[in-house]
């Protein structure tokens, strides 16, 4: 029987292709007749895609234009139509717009606060050197990212305090008071930054400790600086502090906001973190360990980097919430970025509700810019970062 069917699958050739695959010893013929994969180009086919894909959709993306049609005109009119770009305040009450001229006679002071004019060269020199040691650390094409970081870890605050402050090179004395406007919003918000994450991974790290002593006081500093708003800690830092310093001894006010700052967003940091500790496999700990690692080797060369990438989205967000509130330093008599603007609004000689308006928009939008900013990065470094793990 056996033979009969060779012979006969040796003369036909199809036959012996069909026994060979039902076999398993062939896979299935490719399917006959399939088109490529559509390719989407063009601005008709993007607004197909992503606003009417399907008819919920389409009448979603009809209701808010229909929406932005109808408050469009009233914010153009507002804030360019009928706006007032030189002049006093009864130009602004007369023409009902937003008073842009009142932000242009203010511009200074809504930038370097009480700052003197003859100086500000140095605040710009300030934050020009931080752009220039920061940004090539944000994009990976750079090369030299490791000495960049020790730039602007070791060096740059040292330069920037006496540029700021003062004392040095002949440099004239700006006491921290006249510190103000948006200088002051990125002085106290980079500062949280730069000492909240460390503090937080320290703290997040002696939460998970094995050692009774350092796991309680990481728990009791966390759970205590958490229970507790922003404003109460600046307060203390400002009002109770300085009761408990030896006779003699004072920290400057605006010190004393930054490391209340630190210590109440490091509290917050150290739970983003720790989730992300949480989320590392057991078998990483036992891979380094296997490896010959230490703990601090552990941590730094294998566990923190996963840990760190996980939870990019909650050190964004505890970032953002930084930069909101460093309008609370207004409580101890910083005049940060809104706080400048509320000063300027209560001026006599543009006291009216267009100056109102337009102030607190402008505030608004300065806090907007920079949170966004800070968002589209961390939105880019996820894609970067994304290696493997699902969105």
């Amino acid at each position: 029987m056996t033979d009969r069917m060779l012979s006969a699958t040796a003369d036909h050739p199809d036959a012996n292709a069909v026994i060979r695959e039902r076999a398993g010893i062939l896979p299935p013929a490719p399917a006959q007749g399939r088109l490529p994969p559509r390719t989407h180009s063009g601005p008709v086919d993007w607004i197909h895609r992503n606003l009417f894909p399907d008819w919920r959709q389409g009448l979603l993306t009809i209701v808010v234009l229909y929406l932005l049609y109808l408050s469009m005109p009233g914010l153009y009119n507002w804030a360019i139509g009928n706006a007032t770009w030189v002049g006093d305040r009864a130009d602004c009450v007369a023409n009902g717009g937003a008073c842009w001229a009142f932000v242009n006679a203010r511009w200074g002071q809504f930038m370097y606060g009480f700052y003197p004019v003859a100086e500000r060269w140095r605040v710009d020199l300030t934050f020009a050197l931080l752009i220039v040691s920061v940004a090539p650390m944000l994009f990976p094409a750079i090369p030299g990212k490791r000495w960049f970081l020790a730039f602007s870890l070791l060096v740059y605050p040292v330069i920037a305090f006496f540029l700021l402050y003062g004392g040095v090179l002949g440099l004239p004395v700006v006491e921290t008071a006249r510190w103000g406007g948006f200088m002051l919003t990125l002085v106290v918000a980079i500062s949280g930054m730069v000492g909240s994450l460390p503090l937080g991974i320290l703290l997040a790290l002696g939460r998970r400790s094995k050692m009774t002593v350092i796991r309680l006081f990481c728990t009791t500093f966390i759970e205590l600086f958490r229970a507790v708003p922003l404003i109460t800690v600046l307060f203390m830092a400002s009002v109770m502090l300085p009761l408990f310093m030896p006779q003699g001894f004072t920290l400057d006010k605006l010190l004393r906001a930054l490391i209340g700052v630190a210590l109440f967003n490091g509290a917050l940091m150290a739970e983003v973190i720790r989730g992300g500790l949480q989320a590392i496999p057991r078998g990483q700990y036992e891979a380094a360990t296997a490896a010959g690692m230490g703990y601090w080797r552990m941590m730094i060369f294998v566990i923190l980097p996963q840990a760190l990438r996980i939870v990019i989205p909650g050190i964004v967000n505890t970032y953002v919430a930084i930069i909101k509130d460093t309008t609370l330093v207004l409580i101890i008599g910083l005049f940060d970025l809104l706080g400048i603007v509320q000063a300027g609004i209560a001026d006599s000689n543009w006291l009216s509700a267009s100056v109102t308006k337009t102030g607190y928009v402008f505030a608004g939008m300065g806090f907007w810019v920079l949170c966004f900013g800070l968002s589209r990065y961390s939105m880019y470094l996820e894609r970067r970062l994304n290696t493997g793990h699902n969105t």
